[in-house]
């Protein structure tokens, strides 16, 4: 019988998750983390035991927030000071969830880990292939960052399903959070106001200029924390709608332009991690997608000497925004990804 250290959070996902598993069979334990202060970890944990309780298995409480500082908060702190929309959440997947807890489950003699995410492994030619959910909820572009040994080990139970029927598993099991809503999209972000939180840790940043993409000043910012490429509020009066197309830390500028500018042709991508295969040799065609809410367009995709990616879009994309992921796809198959770094006008 293979032992499986099912990630609770305290949520309907992952509760479900640990269902599914134990009626395939598998020795299941669940592992809940603790990353934010005891007065917003103490009530999700508490529901991660009411789960276990329910299921009749053992929970531990793994307390990993001084590496979570260290490996997620301060490079989302670091990404806005330097004029970058951080994706938390992928950085969290590959160091934390498959990281650290990946670890403690082995150590702890589990075969595997499993999540409440939805995405799906496939085996083939001797290497471990990370595909789309056949779901509505697809979360693999969140997970692009995994190697191929968090990947051998990795289990997710929910492939394929929708959340209806989530949460008709979470009801049927008589689960104490099968009614209970879906979590914001940062879990160390109260309410989603990542403003309020910086502010709450500290960090602010000086006023400076707006411009147009030719340097001339249309205006003063409040700070290069408080924008992000494609936004269109906040910026002023200008007789005519104006979207920042992008920021420039260095000179402390957001950069400006009417509507039609905040498209671009392309982007170059660092941090690569390729899950295909071991490494891109030369230009393929793929879908890449560019933030989580958007869908993959088709493009080339060509290998720099440096390790970065030039991808260039059969067509223009709209905000294309530096500090996000760029997912390349072939298919159902996530090839690999990166963080954006530059657009290409």
């Amino acid at each position: 019988m293979k032992k499986v250290a099912i990630g609770l959070s305290g949520g309907v996902d992952s509760a479900a998750a640990a269902k599914i598993l134990l009626d395939k069979g598998f020795d299941v334990m669940g592992i809940i983390l603790r990353l934010k202060p005891e007065s917003a970890a103490d009530a999700d944990i508490s529901d991660a035991q009411r789960i276990a309780d329910a299921l009749g298995i053992e929970l531990k409480v793994l307390d990993r927030r001084d590496f979570f500082k260290a490996a997620v908060i301060e490079p989302f702190v670091a990404e806005y000071l330097g004029g970058r929309t951080p994706n938390p959440c992928v950085e969290c997947n590959q160091a934390v969830k498959f990281g650290v807890m990946l670890d403690f489950a082995l150590e702890q003699g589990c075969d595997y880990i499993a999540t409440g995410h939805y995405a799906r492994i496939e085996e083939s030619g001797g290497r471990f292939l990370l595909k789309r959910s056949g779901s509505g909820k697809d979360q693999s572009y969140f997970l692009h960052r995994l190697t191929q040994f968090q990947l051998s080990h990795a289990m997710f139970p929910l492939e394929g399903r929708e959340k209806d029927e989530i949460r008709g598993i979470a009801r049927a099991a008589a689960l104490p959070v099968a009614e209970k809503g879906d979590s914001q999209e940062i879990c160390f972000v109260p309410d989603d106001d990542y403003i309020a939180y910086l502010a709450s840790l500290g960090v602010t940043s000086p006023k400076g200029d707006i411009t147009d993409k030719s340097g001339n000043v249309l205006g003063v910012h409040n700070g290069i924390i408080n924008y992000t490429v494609g936004q269109r509020k906040g910026l002023g009066a200008y007789g005519k709608p104006m979207f920042v197309t992008g920021i420039d830390a260095e000179k402390n500028t957001v950069i400006i332009g009417e509507n039609g500018s905040q498209y671009s042709k392309g982007l170059v991508a660092d941090r690569m991690n390729y899950i295909a295969f071991e490494t891109l040799a030369e230009p393929i065609k793929a879908q890449v997608k560019i933030r989580f809410r958007a869908k993959e367009q088709p493009a080339t995709v060509t290998p720099n000497p440096d390790g970065t990616v030039t991808v260039i879009f059969d067509e223009p994309q709209r905000s294309v925004t530096p500090g996000q992921s760029a997912v390349i796809y072939d298919g159902e198959t996530v090839i690999g990804g990166g963080r954006i770094i530059k657009q290409l006008d």
